[in-house]
């Protein structure tokens, strides 16, 4: 019986992950190997919407190489190779750290060929960057192959374009339309498509220029395939030894804890929030500092604060919840999450929201423990340690926990970025891990906002940059029914249910709030998250979500 594309690209990602883990267990991989190789096919079977023209075997994916360009640090392109590391110890050496604009990790350029780079959120970054370095290694392969003859002789617009790049260093002025025109060439692109994306690049605060990425990223294949200097991609086996182990959650979470120890915040009615640490600060104190008086007033204050309209009332507003309650803790343990901790005891105001008044007595006020999105299986190991007791010498102290609600961005399979979706389940991709709750968030609470509201299951994911038409287009049409996927809703799912209905860590009666706001639609020509951030118009659904989670919290004690 043949297989439906479903199933292959299905198969794929299961084969995908296999080799990943079978690399990463036995330390290095070469991209041009037997088993980069093998990564290399997996991905080109599956063809991710993300990385839009990888299987044409001449045309690059621009839109794909500027997303992935952005999660990867500054002259990646250049080093020949790449070493996967734990924290061991380069935070304190001379190497300056670059951070990727719009992926938190610590990465050190040690010399002209090496790149390392930090893994300290789980096997959910390790498999994210795996596969944008195949996507890198897959048209640095086009680049070669359009920048020479069938003979191998190389052709004049790489000899062109290597003098820009050239030029380019040194600070010389160069013809740009003449440079662009060399770029087409060697990117199988139009002209005007090329020149478009010169402009993109140039405005990225994280990548080189596209002409010294393609340069860079040809070059190194070039001498690969023609000297035998081969690339490759290896772990340390500190990294090996820490994964899997909650060494960075567990030191995140006992941070946390040790500050609401410090502040005499542990017997406290507790809400955990994972969110943006924007939008809980600006709603709350938005009206309690501001004087805002309705949900509107707060959305038009975020709109102007997105649109970088900052002024006197925002600091004024800051610096007011600084004093009445806001807490931020430093994160010192690798995860990259950030924690604000939100004490409504110190709150002269007896409202938290317009028309939402707050228990009059100091010790039955809540305290808000907000931190910010994690990343893939990272969630549940962040979430795992959180609801942990708190344990002091002897002592083991549970958490006073009353609800745990998430507010995340998700792929959505039927409406449009900006659109919110209300999960009743959670099904992991790949397992038969599934994870029905009962949500305290409903549509009908978002309903008369002018935006899109679906529920449904929603798939958790292996990874964003694995999204697959044939594969999405199954979990939507099939009798799962799902409505959007994402990345750590079964991964909290299940730490909430271990520690409520196994460990009895938590009260099993917890409420549980999950919606997330539509980043892309990947099923959608041009929706794809390789088409750009939200921007203004993910203010609506992230501050309505905010508000409605505060609501639901405040109508609860």
């Amino acid at each position: 019986m043949k297989r439906t594309k479903a199933q292959e690209s299905r198969s794929a990602i299961e084969r995908l992950y296999i080799t990943m883990r079978h690399l990463f267990m036995r330390g290095n991989y070469k991209p041009t190997g037997v088993s980069g190789e093998s990564l290399v096919q997996a991905l080109l079977t599956l063809s991710p919407e993300i990385y839009g023209l990888v299987n044409d075997p001449e045309k690059l994916e621009l839109d794909g190489l500027l997303y992935v360009m952005e999660r990867l640090p500054r002259g990646i392109e250049e080093c020949r190779y790449i070493r996967l590391i734990s924290r061991e110890g380069y935070a304190d050496s001379g190497f300056s750290v670059l951070v990727p604009a719009k992926r938190k990790r610590n990465c050190y350029r040690v010399d002209e060929e090496q790149m390392y780079v930090e893994m300290t959120r789980g096997k959910s970054d390790i498999y994210d960057i795996l596969t944008h370095l195949t996507f890198l290694f897959i048209e640095s392969e086009k680049i070669r192959k359009n920048s020479s003859d069938p003979k191998g002789r190389i052709n004049l617009n790489w000899k062109k374009l290597q003098q820009v790049v050239r030029q380019e260093e040194n600070g010389e002025e160069f013809n740009e339309e003449a440079a662009c025109s060399y770029l087409t060439h060697l990117t199988g692109r139009t002209f005007e498509e090329t020149k478009s994306a010169v402009q993109k690049f140039k405005t990225s605060q994280n990548s080189n220029s596209l002409f010294a990425i393609i340069y860079h990223m040809g070059r190194l294949s070039m001498e690969e395939a023609l000297e035998g200097n081969d690339r490759e991609v290896s772990f340390s086996a500190t990294l090996r030894e820490r994964v899997g182990h909650h060494v960075y959650g567990e030191s995140w979470a006992n941070t946390i804890k040790e500050v609401l120890d410090e502040e005499n915040l542990l017997e406290r009615p507790l809400h955990v929030i994972s969110a943006n640490l924007h939008s809980v600060v600006n709603t709350i104190y938005g009206h309690q500092a501001l004087g805002l008086e309705s949900y509107e007033e707060i959305e038009e204050m975020a709109l102007k604060i997105s649109l970088q309209s900052k002024g006197h009332r925002e600091k004024e507003m800051l610096e007011y919840a600084r004093n009445h309650g806001l807490t931020a803790v430093p994160d010192t343990s690798g995860t990259n999450i950030g924690v604000q901790i939100i004490d409504t005891g110190k709150m002269e105001s007896g409202t938290l929201l317009p028309g939402l008044p707050l228990p009059k007595e100091s010790k039955k006020r809540p305290v808000l423990v907000v931190m910010d999105y994690a990343f893939g299986e990272q969630a549940y190991e962040c979430f795992d340690e959180l609801l942990k007791p708190y344990e002091s010498g002897q002592q083991k102290m549970p958490l006073n926990i009353i609800s745990n609600s998430i507010m995340g961005k998700a792929g959505i399979l039927e409406g449009k970025k900006g659109d919110i979706m209300i999960p009743n389940s959670h099904v992991f991709e790949g397992t038969a891990d599934n994870y029905p709750f009962k949500n305290e968030l409903d549509p009908e609470d978002f309903e008369g906002y002018g935006l899109g509201v679906y529920e449904g299951p929603m798939i958790t994911v292996l990874g964003t940059s694995l999204q697959n038409r044939d594969v999405l287009s199954y979990f939507m049409d099939s009798s799962w029914q799902a409505i959007g996927l994402e990345m750590e809703g079964a991964h909290y799912q299940k730490a909430i249910q271990s520690a409520s209905k196994i460990r009895n860590s938590i009260r099993k009666s917890v409420k549980v709030m999950y919606a997330y706001y539509a980043s892309d639609n990947p099923l959608e020509t041009g929706s794809t998250l390789a088409s750009g951030a939200l921007g203004k118009d993910g203010v609506r659904p992230t501050y309505l979500i905010t508000y409605k989670i505060l609501e639901k919290i405040g109508k609860a004690w």
